[in-house]
């Protein structure tokens, strides 16, 4: 059993920044692969990013790439969503998601998620 809570969103200008983290309960981090995930009104729920457990292997969907990077710290049993040059599609609410089977893009994959925090893009 793991327990997750996001923190970092909030109102940000259309080229800023922000950085998301996950906390994450349990001695077990680092045997997950942890992911974010966004879902925006009336959309579904997306895959923004992925990590292994160790950390080296990271993965993103197209419209994030370059932009946001996905890193990890298992001595502090957390994980990180750094948002860079934020745009209002990014506005949703991003979930830090958790799983011990290999690393997925599908939120099928994951067997626990946190509340969520919002992120708000104004252009």
């Amino acid at each position: 059993q793991v327990q997750l809570v996001e923190s970092g969103g909030g109102l940000v200008q259309a080229g800023g920044s922000l950085r998301l983290s996950c906390a994450a309960s349990g001695r077990t981090f680092s045997s997950f692969v942890m992911g974010w995930f966004r879902q925006a009104p009336g959309k579904e729920r997306e895959f923004v990013a992925t990590i292994t457990g160790s950390g080296d292997n990271t993965a993103y969907a197209d419209s994030v790439k370059g932009r946001f990077t996905i890193s990890r710290d298992n001595a502090k049993n957390t994980v990180y969503l750094q948002m860079n040059s934020l745009r209002s599609e990014d506005t949703a609410v991003y979930y830090c998601a958790a799983s011990q089977r290999p690393a997925s893009v599908y939120a099928y994959w994951y067997n626990y998620w946190g509340q969520g925090t919002q992120v708000t893009v104004s252009s």
